[in-house]
């Protein structure tokens, strides 16, 4: 076979197979109003061998530490046997030291750290001596988060201003943080913005397909190596520099020092992951005499961007534990809520928030612009007649929806839960729950959470305590080739909260349609605002 006949071929079938995927959804009968399916997810073939001549060329450009690692091949021990690699064997275990479970990766793992210039000081130092990490990480903070697992990685690092020679002065005053993930799981979602992008042409002899693009509040360098889907991205904000917000112009030069950087750290072969087909998700057979719930994308009128509906999606992303410990919870506009004059903020129906007006990206929103996510409430507490024990209304429980990883920093107002599975790559975020009380409960960086385990109260922090009305903010993201996109939560609630309360709810009101489309990145000048005596809109909501 020709060279790159192999990839050639591999790209043909992933193409046809793609096709007659396609084909067989147009094909399938509609799915019935009260069904939900489950998402569908590419699984990427990872090329090692590549990865591994990557590493013998970083490794083999430090003469004095060379030597010290195998590369040739075992070939008496299985194929998806670490001992197959054990260059792969020996990075990790100094990689270990710094990014704690990163042999769990099962893509080669790039971070700006280089492993072979470390072991060359190291040994060349004086014995005992500690060497400076941000020296072998092109002067990036020691790493904030990390996390490996079956489908990736991800991790975040930061860039202290002033720091890195040669970096041009920013207005920026803050530490930039930039974040890197690789996965070999993509889910396939209808996505009209994805894809597109500009190369940066000092990168392009490193990263061949490098698009970089802004979107949903970041800039974003996506490119594939060894056949994995990588995403870089620094939150920034697209207009002039000013010193309490970074402008995504000066978020460029870090995030290109940081590419440039990039090293194999670590990561270790496993057997291929599959694709996941979608399917129709099973749901509790009995009926609830109670809840009910109006369609996916029916907000409340007139208070989408530009006036625009929602975002009808009946697609339950992940089957997870509804985020509050008890029924009964109510999702419900916090922002809207007295334009609402049917259904009140504790009541059912159930009403789909997902995409009402807010200055914020969200491609899936017509317009592009919207809510990130649906706002819950808690019932009151019962009236002492009940019978029931005493209720205190601010110590309503919040729950990790699913086992994860938290990814949060000590003053962030928000916690996110990362799955990282053989069959899912997928965050969840919990926004108004107070800093201090999480950080109190050690909800931070790095910890490990069971689903079910309570992890907060619902809250009214935004900015400060009583910044909002008492609510759980609950959004979804998905990592795509464009990285971390916010998807509807609406249907992956109700689905949960079916499984919570063992009964099928019922969905009134009329059928919504419509489909999301592209605009350009800037931001509008007549994003609807919603009435401040409704509610906050100078954040989340």
């Amino acid at each position: 076979m020709a060279p790159g006949g192999e990839t050639v071929g591999r790209k043909t079938f992933r193409f046809v197979s793609l096709l007659l995927a396609s084909l067989s959804l147009l094909s399938a009968p509609p799915l019935a109003a009260d069904e939900f399916r489950s998402p569908s997810l590419s699984a990427l073939r990872v090329d090692w061998r590549a990865a591994l001549g990557q590493l013998r060329t970083e490794i083999n450009s430090r003469p004095r530490i060379a030597g010290d690692f195998i590369f040739a091949p075992r070939r008496s021990v299985p194929r998806f046997d670490p001992r197959a690699m054990p260059a792969l064997v020996q990075l990790n275990a100094v990689s270990s030291q710094f990014f704690t479970g990163i042999a769990r990766s099962s893509v080669p793992v790039l971070l700006p750290f280089d492993a072979a210039a470390y072991l060359e000081a190291q040994r060349s130092g004086a014995p005992g001596t500690p060497l400076a990490l941000s020296r072998y990480q092109a002067d990036f903070d020691p790493v904030d988060v990390f996390d490996a697992g079956p489908a990736g990685y991800s991790a975040g690092f930061s860039l202290e201003p002033g720091a890195g020679d040669g970096m041009p002065t920013r207005v920026f005053a803050k530490p930039v943080e930039i974040q890197i993930t690789g996965s070999a799981l993509v889910y396939d979602i209808a996505d009209p913005a994805g894809g597109k992008g500009e190369p940066v042409k000092p990168l392009a002899t490193i990263y061949p397909d490098l698009r970089r693009f802004i979107r949903e509040g970041y800039v974003r360098y996506a490119f594939t190596r060894f056949g994995v889907a990588y995403v870089v991205s620094i939150q920034c904000l697209d207009s002039v520099a000013k010193p309490r917000r970074l402008a995504c112009k000066e978020a460029y030069p870090v995030a290109e020092r940081f590419l440039k950087a990039l090293h194999i750290a670590g990561g270790l072969r496993t057997r291929p992951l599959m694709d996941v087909a979608s399917d129709v998700i099973d749901r509790p057979a009995a009926r609830s005499a109670d809840f009910s719930y109006r369609p996916s994308g029916d907000i409340i009128p007139n208070t989408g961007y530009r006036r625009q509906g929602g975002h009808p999606d009946a697609m339950a992303y992940a089957q997870i534990r509804f985020p509050l410990e008890r029924a009964p919870a109510f999702v419900h506009s916090q922002s809207y809520a007295k334009r609402d004059k049917d259904d009140g903020p504790t009541a059912y129906p159930w009403r789909d928030n997902f995409c009402e007006s807010r200055s914020f990206e969200v491609w899936q929103c017509g317009g592009g612009y919207g809510h990130q996510g649906e706002d819950i409430r808690a019932a009151g507490c019962p009236s002492p007649a009940d019978g029931r024990a005493p209720c205190d209304p601010k110590q309503r429980s919040v729950v990790a929806a699913r086992d994860a990883v938290v990814i949060r920093a000590p003053k962030d107002q928000a916690a996110t839960l990362e799955v990282n599975s053989r069959t899912e790559h997928i965050r969840f975020r919990y926004m108004h729950m107070n800093p201090e009380a999480m950080n109190a409960n050690g909800v931070l960086n790095g910890r490990i959470v069971t689903e079910g385990e309570k992890i907060g109260v619902i809250s009214n922090y935004l900015d400060h305590p009583a910044g909002t009305s008492m609510h759980l903010h609950f959004d979804v993201q998905l990592f795509t080739r464009d990285g971390w996109i916010w998807v509807s939560p609406y249907v992956t609630l109700v689905s949960a909260y079916e499984r919570l309360i063992h009964a099928r709810g019922r969905e009134i009101g009329p059928e919504i349609a419509g489909t999301p489309q592209p605009v350009a990145h800037a931001l509008p000048e007549d994003v609807i605002k919603p009435d401040p005596r409704e509610g906050s809109s100078s954040e989340e909501n």
